[in-house]
């Protein structure tokens, strides 16, 4: 069962921008309806009252729905809403000439003129507010909220109103329809630089690993090129040494087999380094790349005498903890910790925005748990094992524990390593046939 608010704290950034931006021009609708359609109620009598606050109503509910199908238009996911637009327009200065007519001549008196200006200046001011959602261009919005103003003061004049008082009225609705217009021109701006940050954020990472993918291809192009180049030289001077029934053929070949050697041999260490993770690299890495996204990260902890099986595993962990970090989740701080007690070593990352719906074993977000689940296996390597799931306060916890190898048995094992590499040790064909 889901538990109150996690539906929130399971949607992105963006997402929580565009349900807070939406639900804040629903609520405007509430707002208009409390503001204006329950004023009449204490100034002229139930019928009338009723009369204007099912008019306030029904503008209420065509503003929320506008406001909903222009941020869907602003969003991309649905063409501009010009028919609705019109109608909201239309709808406006109907109801705000009604409300000015009211006010002039409508039963109660002062009571009257109470409710229908405050009717006149909110509904214009609401209707300019929630058209401008529909716009882009920052002239047509001044022109609409300059057309609402200019308009309320022209429409005046006829009813009887005094020409102060139609000034004010006019001044009135300018400062509310510009006040709401702003609001709405900086909302949609806002939701769109939050989207375009956070499609930011994708790229940088999907460049980082296009990157590190010319890197690794640089690497391999450098070390066997030139030596693929010589291979190819040599096998064709033996070729034309062979059909010569030369004895350096043989020394040819031999160069060759060398050489081919060589190239297998840089070639392992090109993916070593690849596959292998500094885990001073990896610290620093984390911490600058989180930064980066907006992320508060602290690194604790020194990697000075640590073996090098136990950095590179170490290395692996704070890589994929840092990758769940930055693509799963909502996360605001992490903490990156790295102590040795005990005989052996403990990494900690923590962070904060995790998934309502993560559990112990997948991550914060690894959806099928391949990545820690690859990471457990290279912990096992080194006898390490891993801990990941929600901590408390809404935290999600990732603990890599691998024990420090003694003096005695890294000695032996580096002793036993060399004798095996050398017995082991490719030789050229001409050892091979001697031997």
């Amino acid at each position: 069962m889901r538990r109150p608010g996690s539906w929130w704290r399971g949607k992105s950034t963006p997402a929580k921008v565009e349900t807070y931006t939406r639900w804040s021009f629903h609520f405007f609708g509430l707002i208009e309806i409390a503001a204006i359609g329950l004023t009449p109620f204490d100034q002229v009598p139930v019928p009338f009252a009723s009369l204007l606050f099912v008019l306030v109503c029904a503008h209420a509910v065509l503003c929320a729905v506008t406001a909903s199908r222009a941020l869907d238009w602003a969003r991309g996911s649905r063409e501009q809403p010009m028919r609705l637009l019109g109608a909201l327009g239309t709808v406006t200065v109907l109801i705000a000439i009604g409300a000015l007519g009211f006010a002039e001549r409508g039963p109660g008196g002062d009571g009257a003129a109470i409710a229908g200006s405050s009717l006149f200046v909110g509904v214009l001011s609401f209707g300019a507010g929630t058209m401008a959602l529909g716009l882009r261009n920052r002239r047509r919005m001044l022109s609409m909220v300059g057309g609402f103003a200019a308009g309320a003061g022209v429409v005046a004049f006829p009813l009887g109103i005094p020409g102060p008082a139609a000034l004010v009225t006019a001044f009135v609705v300018l400062l509310g329809a510009g006040f709401l217009a702003f609001t709405s021109a900086f909302s949609v701006w806002l939701l769109n630089a939050v989207y375009e940050l956070d499609e930011a954020r994708e790229t940088r990472a999907r460049l980082a690993v296009a990157e590190e993918r010319l890197r690794f291809g640089r690497d391999l192009h450098d070390v066997m090129g030139r030596n693929l180049a010589v291979i190819a030289l040599k096998s064709e001077l033996a070729v034309q040494l062979a059909r010569r029934e030369r004895p350096e053929a043989l020394e040819q070949m031999i160069e060759v087999q060398r050489i081919a050697q060589e190239s297998q041999k840089e070639v392992r260490e090109v993916v070593r380094g690849y596959r292998e993770a500094d885990l001073a690299a990896e610290l620093a890495g984390a911490q600058g790349v989180l930064t980066a996204a907006g992320i508060d990260c602290t690194v604790t902890g020194s990697v000075a005498g640590l073996p090098t099986a136990v950095q590179s595993a170490l290395g692996w962990a704070v890589r994929e903890a840092t990758t769940n970090v930055l693509r799963h989740g909502d996360a605001e701080r992490c903490a990156v910790s790295l102590r040795a007690a005990d005989g052996q070593v403990v990494l900690t990352v923590e962070n904060d925005g995790a998934p309502p719906n993560s559990r112990t074993g997948s991550g914060a977000g690894s959806r099928a748990g391949s990545g820690l689940a690859g990471l457990r296996e290279r912990l096992s390597a080194v006898d390490g094992t891993l801990e990941a799931g929600p901590a408390e306060g809404g935290m999600f916890r990732v603990v890599a524990t691998v024990p420090l190898p003694s003096a005695s048995s890294s000695a032996s094992s580096s002793a036993s390593s060399s004798s095996s590499s050398s017995s082991t040790a490719p030789r050229p064909v001409g050892e091979r046939a001697a031997s």
